[in-house]
């Protein structure tokens, strides 16, 4: 397949839905094959294959809880023989929730934790040992606009995605010149997680309340992935873009 990323090898975590879906679409469109990650039930992992097929990329679906070191290990074993090699990868899985801090518990925290940054940790450690054996590579993990600004009843939410951005910065200094490693913190998307699932309907109501005056489509996210992941971009490490309509202005 042509485009501006064919021949590229790419791994892309919470793929089942939401960023993760919009992204693994993008690069699978543009030429990289695709590994799609996430521990959602198969089904909804095939559609995004077929979105992907439909465009004329090449995927395949591994289901993988990345909180797992074990799992983890297994799935970057099957993948890397399946890919050949790796030469993006994209941390997008990531839970969110609204709650009272004197309200949360520590199996809140643990579990939010252990999604955010533990899964991170795990997925990129191995990603960068491939990497680094080939002297070359591209990691894009997922943060949040709500890492630089904060957030009353998400503050556990907030220090995860704050330590995905401090991540990024020192696997950018500890692994150039070879690899680049970057992040993205979207501002409010218009995504599953924008719901009453995981939010109070007041928050909801206010998400779209940026100077844009509207949701980001995943699509928009997704644009800034393709960028990191052009090879083009040759000269961008230990950065943080920030697609947000406006919400944090840095």
């Amino acid at each position: 397949m042509s485009g501006r990323l064919a021949g590229q090898r790419a791994i892309v975590t919470g793929a089942a839905s939401g960023i993760g879906r919009a992204i693994a679409i993008a690069l699978g469109g543009a030429g990289a094959e695709v590994a799609l990650v996430d521990r959602a039930e198969e089904q909804k992992l095939a559609a995004v294959a077929a979105a992907i097929a439909q465009a004329g990329g090449r995927s395949f679906v591994r289901r993988a809880d990345i909180t797992d070191e074990p799992t983890v290990l297994a799935l970057f074993a099957d993948a890397l023989s399946r890919l050949g090699g790796l030469d993006i990868l994209v941390n997008c899985a990531g839970v969110l929730f609204e709650k009272p801090l004197l309200e949360t518990t520590v199996d809140d925290y643990e579990r939010l934790m252990a999604v955010n940054l533990r899964g991170t940790f795990l997925v990129g450690r191995e990603a960068l040992r491939a990497m680094v054996k080939q002297k070359r590579g591209r990691v894009i993990n997922i943060a949040s606009e709500l890492a630089y600004l904060g957030c009353e009843k998400m503050s556990v939410y907030c220090a995860s995605k704050g330590a995905v951005v401090s991540l990024t910065r020192s696997w950018a200094r500890e692994f150039a010149p070879d690899i680049l490693v970057n992040a993205i913190a979207p501002g409010p998307t218009d995504t599953p997680m924008i719901s009453t699932a995981y939010m109070t309907q007041a928050t909801v109501d206010s998400s779209g309340n940026v100077p844009l005056r509207r949701l980001a489509r995943p699509e928009e996210i997704a644009a800034a992935a393709l960028f990191l992941a052009d090879p083009a971009n040759s000269y961008m490490t230990g950065q943080c873009i920030s697609p947000n309509g406006g919400a944090v202005m840095l």
